[in-house]
């Protein structure tokens, strides 16, 4: 896809960016899920390699699928708000620059035809996807409505431990309803 390789190649941003600029995107116009996150991680930012970290292992478990599966880019786009490390900040990394989504997501989500599922990390995705304002945590309780087209997630950060403790309905209900989604798409 051109547009791809247009978004790792820009660098609209690099000089306000801590790390500089290193696009990094998933996609390809036969994938049948979406993944829509918030923005790479520095480890991200230094291997190219999306949701290559603790996030990404416990995603893959959500999932059910194997590294080879998520990396598939006939199988998943990974379309992250931002496509750079946007820095880190006081309680974690920085919000993702809008400037990204304004720039590119019309475009590059308009060719993922094939979509089936779009999985919806994080509020920021959450806003962008779903024109909503309402918490994290009553979205992701909203996921029978949402499904079989779209479901939101908590971040998968160690960092919302808390939150999966708290909120023991999300492994029990909406993990099995999403893997077995998941496993219907592959």
């Amino acid at each position: 896809m051109q547009i791809v390789e247009q978004i790792r190649s820009c660098t609209l941003c690099a000089k306000t960016l801590p790390q500089g600029a290193n696009p990094v995107v998933q996609a390809s116009c036969k994938a049948k899920i979406l993944i829509a996150g918030q923005a790479p991680s520095l480890t991200v930012h230094k291997t190219g390699k999306l949701f290559n970290d603790a996030s990404g292992k416990r995603l893959r478990s959500w999932l059910n699928v194997t590294e080879e599966q998520f990396y598939d880019p006939e199988l998943f786009a990974i379309v992250p708000m931002a496509f750079c490390y946007p820095g880190h900040g006081n309680s974690g990394d920085l919000p993702p620059p809008a400037i990204c989504a304004k720039t590119w997501h019309q475009a590059l989500l308009a060719q993922l035809t094939n979509v089936n599922l779009t999985i919806i990390i994080g509020q920021y995705a959450q806003r962008y996807h779903l024109d909503a304002s309402s918490a994290l945590t009553e979205q992701v309780q909203n996921w029978q409505a949402l499904l079989p087209k779209r479901i939101v997630l908590p971040h998968p950060s160690p960092r919302n431990q808390a939150w999966l403790k708290r909120h023991g309905w999300f492994e029990q209900q909406v993990i099995p309803a999403l893997q077995a989604r998941v496993k219907t798409l592959l």
